[in-house]
């Protein structure tokens, strides 16, 4: 295929996928991962692969082919059985940068932190400085405080935390906080790694809040933090059971509310769609996940 061709890329990974529909594959254009937990199931499954290959004619590099890891380099990602992390090397070349001179290099810093931000807790917070900068009807300036925000997200680069790798038979923990301009949720899991309880998280997530949300109260906006969160997170939510962790009691009185208005009426069916019946309220050790 020639990938000159405005949408080759997209209509060849479209193929790929089609042809590879395995779930404990990843496909990325050309690059085919297999994943698998044990070394005869990695036989196994790279048999079946290579078997598919051969039937649909597909040609394949001995050169790129590497058999097998335990860790391995991915889409700027280090993945091993246990965690996800961030490739050092990639974040050494941002760091190498003292201060941005240009937009151009701030919106290719910011696509770079954005594509790690399930990894930086609070990015939401710390990235809001730099909405109007790359305004093209804006001038370039870096104030005192965007110098702030910028080594701040430089800073939670380099000492960003693993993720751990889902697993699916673990329950999960939610936590969630709002304060003022902003909402941020990060889930958890405690996995046995070494022998030993590990806990650690399994993404962050956050965002600014918009105008109508600007003028709800605190109860309104807890609830709203989890609605969102739950919306957000459902890929790993969804028919599970997890706690939702909390500093603030007006969700759990949300669930029990006897005549909601139309908002609140919207959030509790919402929530209790996530086997709402078995989530847990408790009170939140502050910093788990602040958004401030």
């Amino acid at each position: 295929m020639q990938f000159g061709i405005n949408n080759a890329p997209s209509h060849y990974q479209m193929m790929m996928n089609t042809i590879f529909p395995e779930e404990w594959l990843i496909i990325y254009t050309d690059d085919i991962i297999i994943c698998s937990e044990t070394w005869d199931n990695n036989l196994t499954r790279l048999e079946r692969v290579l078997q598919k290959i051969v039937q649909v004619n597909i040609k394949i590099s001995l050169k790129k082919y590497h058999f097998p890891y335990s860790e391995l380099k991915a889409l700027g990602h280090i993945v091993s059985g246990l965690t996800l992390s961030i490739d050092k090397n990639k974040v050494a070349a941002v760091l190498l940068k003292l201060m941005l001179q240009t937009k151009k290099e701030m919106q290719s810093f910011l696509g770079f932190a954005g594509y790690h931000r399930q990894h930086i807790n609070d990015f939401a917070r710390i990235a809001k400085y730099f909405d109007k900068l790359c305004d093209q009807q804006k001038v370039y300036e870096m104030t005192e405080e965007r110098v702030e925000a910028y080594q701040e997200l430089k800073n939670s680069l380099t000492n960003v935390l693993f993720l751990l790798i889902t697993d699916w038979k673990l329950p999960f923990k939610l936590y969630i906080d709002t304060r003022g301009e902003g909402l941020g949720a990060a889930l958890h899991q405690t996995q046995i790694i070494n022998d030993k309880p590990v806990k650690g998280p399994i993404c962050f997530i956050s965002r600014q809040i918009n105008l109508t949300e600007a003028g709800y109260g605190a109860r309104q906006m807890e609830c709203v933090c989890l609605v969102w969160a739950l919306e957000k997170l459902h890929y790993y939510l969804d028919e599970t059971v997890f706690d939702v962790t909390t500093d603030c009691n007006s969700v759990k009185s949300l669930l029990k509310m006897k005549t909601p208005n139309r908002h609140m009426l919207i959030w509790q069916i919402a929530i209790k769609e996530y086997r709402g019946n078995l989530v847990i309220f408790i009170k939140m050790q502050m910093g788990s996940c602040k958004y401030t």
